[in-house]
C-alpha cells in the first residue's frame, strides 16, 4: 500500500459546532483528530484551556500512543471540521510514513514543555 493510499484511508471528516465536545477526559481514545478547519480547545477540568489548536494541528494522539483514557477534554472553540484517524490507520501511518511519527512526537514534546513551563511559573 502506498503512502497516498494510507492518507486516503482517513475516515470521513466530522463537523462540530462551537462549544461541542469532541471527546472528554477519562474516555477511552480510539481516534486522534486532525483539525481541518476552525479551532479546538484542549481543556482540563473546570474549563481551564491548556492549548488552542488550529488547522493542521492534531489532538487526541496521547490515547493512541499509550492506550490509556483521554487525559483532557477537547471542545470546538469555533465551528470546525476534524478528520478522525483510528488506531489501525495511525499505526499504518507511523509504520509507513516516519515523518508522520516524528510530527506526532514533536507535538507531544511541545505540549509537555509548555505544560512544564506553566507549572514552573
Amino acid at each position: 500500500m502506498h503512502n497516498s493510499d494510507i492518507f486516503n484511508q482517513i475516515e470521513k471528516h466530522r463537523s462540530y459546532t462551537a462549544g461541542q465536545v469532541v471527546f472528554q477526559e477519562g474516555e477511552s481514545g480510539d481516534n486522534l483528530y486532525i483539525v481541518v478547519e476552525g479551532e479546538v480547545d484542549i481543556m482540563m477540568d473546570r474549563g481551564y484551556v491548556l492549548e488552542t489548536v488550529g488547522p493542521g494541528g492534531i489532538v487526541g494522539e496521547l490515547a493512541l500512543v499509550d492506550d490509556k483514557p483521554r487525559s483532557a477534554t477537547v471542545m470546538a472553540r469555533t465551528d470546525c471540521v476534524l478528520a478522525p484517524v483510528n488506531r489501525s490507520h495511525f499505526l499504518a501511518l507511523v509504520r509507513m510514513t516516519p515523518s508522520f511519527a516524528i510530527q506526532v512526537m514533536r507535538v507531544m514534546a511541545e505540549r509537555l514543555r509548555h505544560t512544564t513551563s506553566r507549572l514552573c511559573d
